[in-house]
């Protein structure tokens, strides 16, 4: 038991880099998915088709490959090394947090595009009657669509919370990393990894909790509407 319990407050030291790393992944994928959202739902010429391609690049692809490719394939390139850019893109845990944006963008834009389509058209229509401009507008429908997008985009948050651990393939020292360490120096790999687990457990399981409680708001700030 003393064991498991030093693995754990050991563990828990890389807690932090680990909310770091989802936090951060979690904001920039938002902030592709309202972009994207926003390009798929006003079909702009080209910006359109190419926005698709993303998509499909990255829903097609595992994100332990997009890490792979966004920390190691910048040093191929000289010209990459030469430039301003490889000053972030040698850092581990900037690179983590972008393939982890990347990644949560394109599958919160598919949320959010499904979410919007299931409004009704009188929605849009009623908005620009009123004159609004099109970021406002989207923002109306979002809010219409939070009902939906809510419970889908909790089960978002918790594969990005889980595909954090791949951040500890390209040697951060996040829970996983700590994890691997560990497990290096004393082979425990059940209790080891069973701590590991323990812990994502815990924090998914509050997660979903909170998730609950937002969807029982928005659910009734809608009635109240």
């Amino acid at each position: 038991m003393t064991k498991l319990l030093d693995y754990g407050l050991t563990l828990l030291e890389g807690l932090q880099i680990t909310l770091l790393i989802t936090g951060a992944g979690l904001l920039l994928g938002l902030i592709i998915a309202l972009v994207l959202t926003w390009v798929l739902d006003k079909r702009v010429p080209v910006v359109h088709w190419l926005a698709e391609g993303y998509l499909l690049l990255i829903t097609g692809t595992p994100l332990l490959v997009q890490i792979f490719l966004i920390y190691y394939g910048p040093a191929q390139f000289d010209w990459i090394k030469q430039s301003w850019a490889w000053t972030y893109l040698r850092e581990p845990m900037f690179c983590a947090i972008l393939a982890l944006g990347m990644n949560a963008g394109a599958y919160t834009c598919r949320l959010f595009k499904g979410a919007l389509d299931a409004v009704p058209k009188g929605e849009t229509l009623a908005c620009r009657a009123l004159g609004m401009n099109e970021w406002q507008t989207l923002s109306v429908k979002l809010r219409h669509a939070m009902r939906r997008v809510i419970p889908a985009y909790s089960n978002e948050v918790v594969l990005v919370l889980k595909g954090s651990s791949l951040a500890s393939t390209i040697s951060i020292m996040d829970i996983m990393g700590l994890a691997q360490r560990i497990n290096g120096q004393t082979y425990d790999t059940l209790a080891v990894f069973g701590v590991a687990g323990a812990i994502y457990l815990l924090m998914n399981s509050l997660l979903t909790w909170l998730f609950r409680l937002l969807e029982q708001r928005a659910l009734a700030f809608q009635l109240q509407g």
